[in-house]
């Protein structure tokens, strides 16, 4: 079983919202239920071949588009390469499933733009992520100077726009890694900021207290940013309680509670600058469990069941759904969902491993209870 920031296990509580929203929850002697309007998912890795193929329903599932990552082996760098790769991931779904990956670039020092000019013409190109070379898993091919060799691709995607997605942390080893979040905003992000101030940003993943502040001080539907379960739920204790746990690595690391806390505010506040994006990230067991293990953790099977618990505990549940299936649509600029899907306050056991053609994934918290089981998109 992975040790992990603990879940408390409260009982059914009523929570009241007004009755012209979409939100819809009731409440029994035994069961809770909350239907919200189908969530995306805003930041998503379904790597490709066999393990494309173990993973996606775990997302087609619950989620009704996602923003899929770019960062395979060789990385999907030209539109042409983005068309191939969302086809892939079309055959790969259930036949029934009516799920929708959103493409994206992988940002390099030669990336062109014209090559913008493409994937906006494309229709399946929705972002152009930036990897900071070597700041995590398959970044040996991003930037190396983002202002200086890339700023015409930067002023080209302002103009159609096209939003930059960013892995905020610096590389430099005479950097803390606790640090590197704070350091890219000061150096890099706000530089950027100020010299193109209409290019639209996402700051994935954010850890930090740092990142909220900073996105709360930019132009709203400007500046957005992801959040994931593990930076909500999970502090930096999670990763050695009762020894190394490598299922709860991830890049950007996770940080002290009092970031936990700041994110968890920041959520939970109704504010629409943040927006789900669960950095879901399957490995090989053997992968994570080495003496190098990968960065990633995979939670698409476990993302709507932690997150309802984050907002339960903080009185939140109304807030939920704008989170969730909102904020991140009116940021990108795309209509909402249309189906729904019921989240019912029922107990389940996480199963311990997803196995596949070539080894098994190990999910978050593995063999654990959760307090919320989502059903299948309707």
């Amino acid at each position: 079983m992975i040790s992990s920031f603990p879940i408390p296990t409260k009982g059914p509580q009523a929570f009241f919202v007004r009755a012209q929203t979409s939100r819809e929850i009731t409440t029994g002697r035994s069961k809770m239920e909350l239907t919200l309007t189908r969530p995306d998912d805003w930041h998503l890795h379904l790597r490709d071949g066999d393990l494309l193929k173990a993973v996606v329903s775990h997302s087609a599932n619950h989620f009704g588009r996602a923003i899929v990552m770019p960062n395979l082996k060789p990385p999907i760098t030209t539109t042409a390469a983005a068309i191939s790769y969302r086809q892939s991931i079309l055959e790969a779904l259930p036949s029934n499933s009516s799920f929708t990956p959103l493409m994206t670039l992988y940002l390099t020092d030669d990336t062109s733009p014209e090559e913008i000019k493409l994937a906006k013409r494309s229709g399946v190109v929705f972002g152009v992520k930036l990897y900071p070379a070597g700041a995590t898993t398959n970044s040996q091919d991003g930037v190396t100077d983002l202002l200086g060799k890339c700023f015409p691709v930067l002023e080209e995607m302002v103009e159609q726009n096209m939003p930059l997605l960013v892995h905020g942390e610096v590389t430099d080893s005479e950097v803390d890694i606790f640090d590197r979040e704070k350091v890219f905003i000061d150096t890099i992000l706000t530089p950027l900021i100020q010299k193109l101030p209409k290019l639209k940003i996402v700051m994935e993943h954010i850890t930090t207290l740092d990142a909220v502040k900073f996105i709360e001080s930019c132009n709203e539907g400007s500046v957005g940013a992801t959040v994931t379960p593990q930076h909500l739920i999970l502090n930096r204790n999670s990763l050695f309680q009762g020894g190394l746990q490598p299922h709860n690595y991830c890049l950007p690391v996770l940080k002290r509670e009092i970031h936990r806390k700041a994110i968890v505010s920041a959520v939970t506040s109704g504010s629409k600058r943040f927006f789900l994006g669960t950095d879901s990230a399957p490995h090989e067991r053997k992968r994570k469990e080495c003496t190098c293990g990968c960065a990633g953790i995979y939670n698409s099977s476990v993302a709507l069941s932690v997150y309802a618990q984050i907002f339960e505990q903080a009185g939140a549940l109304d807030k939920l759904e704008a989170f969730t299936s909102f904020n991140g649509p009116d940021f990108y600029g795309l209509p909402r969902n249309s189906s729904k899907i019921t989240l019912s306050k029922t107990s389940w056991t996480v199963p311990e491993s997803y196995k596949f053609a070539s080894g098994e994934i190990i999910p978050m918290f593995a063999g654990q209870r959760l307090d919320w089981l989502p059903s299948a998109a309707s």
